[in-house]
């Protein structure tokens, strides 16, 4: 009755009718783009979630070298809140901006 272990879910994309210039030109479509927005920044808050319970268990397991050896998840738990969140939190506006991509130089 559950779902099989391995087993991904499968989503569709955007909406391909949606016309963001008149975007109520097709109420069907707007409402499916508001709902696919509303689940890809629902896996993004999951995400950090998960990723904020691997830095809690990094500093518990760690102890006192929890500064060297959880460096890398505190960074990846901080770019993944960078940008999400329903924009309730009283944080300053620089950490709302759109998340920045690494390029190679």
């Amino acid at each position: 009755m559950g779902r099989k272990k391995g087993a991904t879910l499968v989503h569709d994309g955007p909406p391909d009718d949606f016309d963001p210039e008149n975007p109520y030109k097709d109420p069907v479509a707007m409402l499916e783009m508001r709902e696919y927005l509303v689940r890809e920044k629902w896996i993004d808050i999951e995400k950090a979630k998960i990723l904020r319970e691997k830095v809690k268990w990094c500093y518990r397991v760690e102890g006192i070298n929890h500064l060297q050896k959880c460096r890398h998840l505190v960074h990846q738990y901080l770019e993944s809140t960078r940008g999400i969140g329903w924009g309730k939190d009283h944080r300053p506006h620089v950490f709302h901006g759109p998340k920045v991509e690494a390029t190679a130089d």
